[in-house]
């Protein structure tokens, strides 16, 4: 389902005067990648992307093309390991949020 115009910027202005939500969102992207829901990850993760830091930040901070991580958070997109863990680290330093994993 294509999103509209009215949803993408709902979320962005949301996600940059709601902190809660800003580490809601983030939270929710890699809940859904560990388990297992990884193309929903993928996606949630790019809304965050979108309304945080933009793909072009992302893309001078990770030293990654703009357009290879458009594709690797895209729908038909596969990430490898390194690289979705590089992205990750830098979302946390850039939105100043640290997302923490804890045995159930």
């Amino acid at each position: 389902m294509a999103l509209t115009r009215n949803f993408k910027h709902t979320i962005r202005e949301r996600a940059q005067t709601d902190p809660a939500f800003r580490a809601a969102l983030l939270s929710e992207a890699i809940e859904l990648l560990l388990s297992g829901e990884v193309e929903t990850g993928r996606m949630v993760l790019r809304d965050f992307i979108n309304a945080t830091v933009g793909f072009e930040t992302l893309s001078a901070k990770t030293g990654m093309p703009a357009k290879s991580l458009m594709r690797m958070f895209g729908p038909n997109g596969n990430p490898r390991a390194d690289n979705l863990f590089a992205v990750i680290r830098m979302l946390q330093d850039e939105t100043r949020l640290q997302i923490a994993v804890n045995a159930a």
